[in-house]
């Protein structure tokens, strides 16, 4: 197991403190679900604001995306991502955040409301933000589920961050999509730290993970029926920034094979090989290669799971990593 040795855990985390500086908002614009290389924009490199980071959206800009707008429930045919705007929120504030993260993306201004901080909660976007969410189905505990897709999940932007690695920013937690059935899209701070806090310990534990950049308070309260006994309360709400270099599931595959649509379905694979695994690229045998490595990652993660005591409570096909990282923590234990 060959992994780069993580740095202190007690560079991971800082608190945040308080700081006011203005600066404009960004247009919010919709992406095209034409999912043609042709239309496909140069990454252009965005200095001197809130994010560095190259942009590079190749999966909403080479894959089908739904040509609806509206986020009320349906099922979602063809396509492998809806265009979502986050639905903003009342009064924002900055819980914690990776320092580690924060540093790569030269995010000076995360603790201001009216600048970097605005993206996270979902309230504004950058010129060239495209917001989705993703269409996968999967097993549950030994059960085809049908379509399940990101339910309260809004990707912001793709890209290559300044050290070459690329990074997907997604927020948890930041609205309704079309994926969400009878939910309102939201997530509380309760279930939101302890994602925040055990996937960014699994990254300094040297466990293939998801990353958190940062965890914000939304202002607003969530009804939830923690105990699932009928008697729901308020708990206050919350937004997690995950990073990664990809949030392609297992059941991203899954959902097309279960439909017949071959043509999607080998259309992702070869998307999945040419932009994560580009070492396969050009093998005649890339198909099989390529799910061979999907499998001894899987295993691999699996190993460092039992190596640090992690059980992950709900390791069903939605929520298994193409890439062989920890994704999704819900009900997690040790």
């Amino acid at each position: 197991m060959h992994r780069q040795r993580p740095e202190p855990v007690g560079s991971v985390l800082r608190c945040a403190t308080g700081s006011k500086r203005s600066d404009s908002a960004a247009v919010p614009t919709n992406p095209s679900p034409s999912g043609s290389k042709a239309g496909r924009s140069q990454p252009a490199c965005i200095k001197d604001t809130q994010v560095q980071l190259q942009y590079d959206q190749r999966w909403i800009e080479e894959l089908p995306g739904d040509p609806e707008r509206h986020v009320h429930p349906r099922q979602v045919h063809g396509a492998l991502w809806s265009p979502v705007m986050p639905t903003p929120v009342a009064a924002p504030r900055l819980l914690a955040w990776s320092s580690t993260l924060r540093t790569l993306l030269r995010l000076d201004d995360l603790d201001d409301p009216t600048g970097s901080l605005g993206l996270f909660a979902g309230n504004r976007l950058l010129p060239g933000w495209r917001p989705w969410s993703s269409n996968y189905g999967g097993h549950q505990f030994g059960h085809w589920a049908g379509q399940l897709g990101d339910g309260r999940a809004i990707s912001l932007v793709e890209g290559i961050a300044s050290d070459g690695q690329r990074l997907e920013l997604q927020l948890k937690g930041a609205g309704p999509t079309p994926y969400s059935r009878r939910a309102d899209g939201r997530a509380v701070l309760r279930s939101s730290l302890r994602e925040f806090i055990c996937s960014e310990a699994m990254h300094h534990l040297g466990v293939p993970t998801t990353r958190a950049l940062c965890l914000v308070a939304t202002g607003e309260s969530v009804e939830r029926d923690m105990f699932y006994d009928g008697r729901p309360q308020l708990e206050p709400g919350a937004i997690v920034c995950r990073a990664a270099p990809s949030f392609i599931r297992f059941g991203h595959f899954e959902l097309p094979a279960s439909r017949g649509d071959v043509a999607l379905l080998t259309q992702l694979v070869d998307f999945c090989i040419d932009r994560d695994f580009p070492h396969l690229r050009g093998q005649p045998d890339a198909r099989e290669r390529w799910f061979g490595e999907v499998c001894e990652r899987t295993a691999e993660l699996v190993a460092h799971w039992l190596r640090v005591g992690f059980v992950h409570g709900v390791m069903n096909t939605d929520n298994l990593s193409i890439l062989g990282l920890t994704i999704d923590y819900g009900p997690y234990g040790w």
